[in-house]
């Protein structure tokens, strides 16, 4: 799965703009289930497994992830810009980006030397940002780049040390690689799948996947931040890389289904607890899906999340893949009603 992790994080998929990781999905997992796209971009599969749960069951994983839109270009060549979905100013400056035309370029702002007293006091704003693609007007940059035109930071997908990755996109593309070797393997169970769009925008996509699947329950495949690092109190840490993956029983979305989270808490597969009330994901919109999904959010723990250099444990993958397959059984069985 680390080898599939790695393809999917090289291949750019903003939000709107899933594409090309949609083609590729839709490559390596028609051979073994039914799988169309609907209206909005959703992949939905229906998995045959060896015997029908009690219960319907939908497993999903959102496509897309955080970048840059162009907004306007300025008389002397550059590209003004704001973020699609949420990303901090602070991991954006001087990064390298790639539209999707392969047009490369630099996310700068004004020389320090040049900031006036208050300025520098201050940490710039996003409307301070703007992305220099070598052109010298605005007629040169207009050639290559128009408003709309969107953009991801470079990053190579590297190994560090003996257990982690560093790459762009982990969110949520960890999620979409153990989706995708769930559909490969053989299942003791029909589930569905849904591959959706637009999450990092306001989970846009999910909800109509829901409405076609009509599930009874969902597991929620994602990425969630870690806060393990230096400096950060221990209350404070979110979830832990090494620990396996983040079980999450509240969010700033969504209440969890208590008899899944019992469930997953139960399992004897290496997993957390996510330890604070936060950010939200595609289990708000499943949940409230017509007359109602029960939802968990399994999730990856990751570092540096929604920057080009997110940090997580090849380990918690694994796990996560082991702990929603247990999940996805139980459900099966019905010993979670």
């Amino acid at each position: 799965m680390i080898k599939l992790l790695k393809t999917l994080c090289e291949i750019p998929a903003v939000s709107g703009r899933e594409d090309k990781l949609r083609e590729f999905i839709l490559n390596e997992v028609s051979p073994y289930c039914e799988a169309k796209t609907d209206i909005n971009g959703n992949i939905i599969c229906f998995k045959k497994g060896k015997k029908t749960p009690l219960k319907k069951i939908m497993l999903d994983a959102h496509m897309d992830e955080v970048g840059i839109i162009a907004t306007l270009i300025t008389d002397d060549g550059f590209i003004k810009f704001q973020t699609v979905g949420g990303i901090e100013v602070g991991v954006m400056l001087c990064k390298g980006v790639t539209f999707e035309n392969g047009v490369k370029g630099v996310v700068g702002m004004k020389p320090v030397h040049l900031s006036n007293a208050d300025e520098r006091k201050k940490f710039p704003g996003e409307e301070a940002l703007y992305i220099d693609i070598g052109a010298t007007s605005k007629e040169q940059a207009e050639e290559v780049i128009k408003p709309g035109d969107v953009a991801v930071f470079d990053s190579k997908v590297t190994l560090l040390g003996q257990d982690k990755i560093k790459a762009r996109a982990i969110d949520d593309r960890a999620g979409v690689a153990c989706l995708i070797t769930l559909l490969k393997e053989e299942a003791e169970f029909d589930f569905y799948a849904t591959f959706t769009v637009q999450e990092e925008i306001g989970c846009r996509g999910a909800g109509p996947a829901t409405f076609e699947v009509q599930p009874d329950f969902a597991i929620i495949l994602e990425a969630t931040t870690a806060a393990d690092i230096h400096g950060t109190d221990e209350e404070n840490r979110v979830c832990l890389l090494g620990s396996g993956p983040a079980v999450s029983f509240m969010d700033n979305g969504t209440l969890y289904n208590r008899k899944l989270f019992d469930a997953a808490r139960t399992s004897k597969v290496l997993h957390q607890t996510k330890n604070f009330v936060a950010g939200g994901n595609n289990s708000h919109a499943i949940s409230l899906s017509k007359s109602g999904v029960a939802t968990i959010a399994v999730s990856l723990p990751c570092r540096y999340i929604h920057s080009p250099c997110c940090v997580a444990d090849l380990g918690d993958l694994e796990n996560m893949l082991l702990l929603v397959k247990e999940l996805t059984y139980k459900i099966g069985l019905g010993e979670v009603l």
